[in-house]
């Protein structure tokens, strides 16, 4: 078990990068229902990586939360990989703690556009590493990807594993931030904590995420391609879940320490966040028609099998997802809980009413 320094967030001075996206907006709306005082600062550049429109909708819900809300909200527009936009943030507002969860995602995209990742994932994390030593914070959380693990054979991944094979640039990216933040909490003392997030999904998601765009499509009469032929095995995490662990992360960082040489020794963490239940790619989507027809976003006689096709594997996937959540529930008695039934239907839901 890690020591932990307890992380008071009442009162405090949260920065949320990435907020209002999809994991910042919930996890922002939780901060704003939950804490008696402080001040949340959302960042985010707001591009059209996928349709703006969603990004202005969880906006708009975080603006009405922070409304009834004790806690303060301000949303600051920009780019983490604009340093002085960032330092201008730190000056300002001095946040205590700060969750990174900015960047360039998708595995597919960064085969076609690379610079945004090392824009975003380096740069970007670089700026926020340097801010967070010219202006010491509490906590640094930020986000990492199941995408480190690459085709590691030996399931479930554990933070124990070398990650020294990734199958993709945005991988590259994830496991870069591990090495930085791993340096700057050892030479500058940051407390740091990585997570490891496993394929997250929920209402409001990213329209890029598998369960969002087969939903998209199958809406509009057309096919879904299953690649490996549907061999696929993923770690589906509902967005709760994930939220839940951040949350409760965020409240304990790694304890500062002096080695045996007088030297700090690095307050420095890393976790798996992930359902530790991985599916079978055909049974979610067994899961996710039977959803969408009781949501009403498909009809009951709906054709399925008419409109799935099966494809070969693609460049930067991999055949398998599984976290071993053990020790964030070791050190922080969570492990998330919420299946895929459940899940998949408040995203039908959510997206019939949305999208009616």
């Amino acid at each position: 078990m890690m020591d932990k320094a307890r992380v008071d967030l009442n009162g405090r001075t949260i920065l949320v990068t990435g907020s209002p996206g999809f994991i910042g907006a919930n996890l922002a709306l939780r901060l704003l229902g939950e804490l008696t005082g402080g001040t949340i600062i959302s960042l985010d550049s707001m591009n059209d990586y996928y349709d703006p429109g969603l990004k202005a909708y969880r906006l708009g819900l975080i603006e009405a939360a922070a409304k009834a809300s004790p806690v303060k909200h301000v949303f600051v527009k920009g780019s983490i990989a604009d340093r002085a936009l960032l330092e201008d943030v730190f000056e300002r507002y001095k946040p205590s703690v700060v969750v990174n969860l900015a960047a360039q995602a998708g595995v597919r995209y960064s085969i076609d556009h690379p610079d945004a990742y090392i824009e975003s994932n380096l740069v970007g994390f670089f700026n926020v590493l340097e801010a967070c030593r010219h202006h010491p914070v509490a906590h640094l959380v930020y986000a990492s990807s199941s995408s480190v693990y690459g085709g590691n054979k030996k399931v479930p991944f554990s933070t124990e594993d070398k990650v020294d094979n990734p199958v993709s640039l945005y991988a590259a990216t994830k496991k870069s931030n591990e090495l930085l933040a791993h340096s700057y909490a050892k030479l500058y003392d940051i407390p740091c904590t990585g997570l490891r997030f496993f394929t997250v999904y929920g209402p409001a998601g990213r329209p890029d995420m598998f369960y969002y765009s087969a939903t998209q499509r199958l809406a509009r009469g057309e096919s879904i391609r299953l690649f490996n032929y549907g061999n696929c095995k993923r770690d589906f995490t509902y967005i709760d879940d994930i939220v839940e662990g951040v949350y409760r992360v965020m409240q304990g960082a790694p304890a500062r320490a002096t080695g045996e040489d007088g030297l700090p020794l690095p307050p420095y963490a890393v976790y798996n966040i992930g359902g530790g239940q991985p599916e079978n790619l055909l049974d979610y989507v067994d899961a996710l028609q039977r959803a969408l027809v009781e949501a009403g976003v498909l009809p009951a006689d709906y054709d399925f099998e008419a409109h799935k096709r099966l494809a070969p594997m693609q460049p930067g996937d991999v055949p398998v997802t599984y976290a071993d959540s053990g020790p964030l529930e070791r050190d922080y008695g969570f492990r998330p809980s919420i299946g895929i039934e459940e899940g998949l239907l408040r995203f039908a839901q959510w997206y019939m009413a949305y999208y009616g």
